[in-house]
């Protein structure tokens, strides 16, 4: 299999240089996704509503790219603020309480934009 890039037509693929996702072999590397609904770039000011933002783009990824949500394997979750751990592991329990990847949080000082308060990666298997 050859290496395949997959975009959302995010204005910040192109103007920064990035994927959405790189399928590589049986691998699929979803990049830090933000809460943006891409088709009208709003971002919802809830943490849990980007969250469900996240995903749903992270679920049309991963269709286009040949893969599913039952194939993820790992979940890095970012956010800017230590109370905004539970309403986002409560929305990831939801969506991944039966597939469990393996998974971190972790509290950072900022994301690109301030509206920004929960950025996620996955990696999921192809196929």
């Amino acid at each position: 299999m050859t290496r395949r890039l997959i975009s959302t037509g995010s204005p910040f693929e192109k103007a920064f240089g990035y994927s959405r996702a790189v399928v590589d072999g049986d691998l699929v590397f979803v990049s830090g996704t933000t809460g943006y609904d891409y088709a009208t770039m709003v971002m919802p000011e809830d943490v849990a509503e980007q969250t469900s933002n996240i995903f749903r783009t992270v679920e049309a990824v991963l269709k286009e790219s040949g893969s599913s949500m039952r194939q993820i394997i790992r979940a890095q979750y970012f956010v800017t603020d230590r109370a905004y751990c539970e309403p986002v592991l409560a929305v990831c329990g939801e969506i991944l309480g039966d597939i469990r990847p393996a998974g971190g949080i972790y509290i950072v000082a900022g994301l690109l934009k301030v509206e920004m308060k929960v950025e996620i990666e996955i990696t999921a298997r192809v196929g």
